[in-house]
């Protein structure tokens, strides 16, 4: 397995990120704060011919006509005006600074570059390695230190491409609730969740399939066995996939299901990071010549994030 260099040595593999994604400040004590991205370079630095192997690539910002594929446009505007005003809170969890708003649509530009570029054939597979994060995110309200659903909106952008079929895999410790409400509507769309259960949102009970059937919740206990984890995730991907083939995989790539980390109770290491980025590459390989795209979620220890997003990227190649 593995991506070759294409003609004039660029490589199908992307590292897409944009410096943008650091003007979000959440204040000092935030999980979630810039030193999540600044982890993930410096990891970089002591793996160099995997950063020798990537492209590495700005994305864009993403437009109001594309967030409204899954935000209602009173609530972007809310958005940008709280981020003009200079900030404020939507609620305990979530808030946005002056540049919060250049950070969000970075972050969902960066994902629909990478969707574009790997239905085009520029790069198959990418890792978007951004902030604040998205699956949280509904579509008229922030939560969950989410403010715009990048990976939701990836999809339907892949849709509004002409993919019939795309599917969405998040194995954050906390069930991607904005995620499954954007993109249940949409038939083309299946979304496979697993996480720790109960726990935050509260939501993502296994009979909860969506209106179309379209939604497979894999609620887990915490602190059980990683191969659990894995054989899980996997026997739901395969089921949701039967019969069933998709054009585009998105991955919500939420590291905070790696063991220690301060807002899970999961036990995944580095070697299940790999095992399972390599069983969905295998398969999309089969089912769509291998077109990938992940995405940064949670994680928030932030040694163990570099050294998940090291593995993370082993397994893409």
């Amino acid at each position: 397995m593995g991506l070759a260099a294409r003609p004039g040595g660029r490589m199908t593999l992307a590292f897409i990120s944009h410096s943008d994604v650091g003007r979000h400040d959440n204040g000092w004590n935030h999980p979630e704060h810039v030193g999540r991205i600044r982890t993930i370079t410096r990891a970089m630095r002591y793996h160099p011919e995997l950063f020798m192997g990537l492209e590495h690539l700005e994305g864009r910002h993403a437009t109001v006509d594309e967030l409204a594929l899954a935000h209602d446009r009173a609530y972007i505007e809310r958005v940008r005006a709280l981020c003009e005003s200079g900030g404020g809170r939507f609620d305990a969890d979530t808030l946005v600074s002056e540049g919060s708003w250049d950070a969000a649509t970075a972050a969902a530009g960066s994902v629909i570059e990478a969707v574009e570029r790997s239905l085009d054939g520029r790069n198959l597979r990418s890792f978007v390695g951004v902030r604040p994060p998205g699956h949280h995110a509904l579509r008229d309200r922030a939560m969950g230190f989410c403010i715009f659903g990048s990976v939701a909106i990836g999809a339907l952008v892949a849709r509004s491409r002409g993919v019939e079929r795309v599917l969405i895999v998040d194995w954050d410790v906390h069930h991607g609730n904005g995620t499954q409400a954007i993109v249940e509507q949409d038939p083309g769309i299946r979304f496979v969740s697993m996480h720790q259960w109960p726990w935050y949102p509260g939501s993502g009970a296994a009979t909860d399939r969506g209106p179309h059937g379209t939604v497979w919740n894999v609620p887990m206990a915490p602190g059980l066995a990683p191969a659990q984890y894995r054989e899980a995730l996997l026997a739901a991907v395969d089921v949701a996939t039967s019969g069933w083939t998709p054009g585009l995989v998105l991955i919500s790539a939420g590291f905070d299901s790696l063991a220690g980390d301060p807002l899970g109770g999961f036990t995944l290491e580095l070697d299940d990071v790999r095992t399972l980025t390599r069983a969905l590459v295998e398969r999309a390989e089969r089912w769509c010549g291998g077109r990938v795209v992940s995405s940064l979620e949670g994680g928030y220890d932030p040694e163990r994030l570099g050294e998940a997003v090291i593995a993370h990227l082993e397994a893409l190649r």
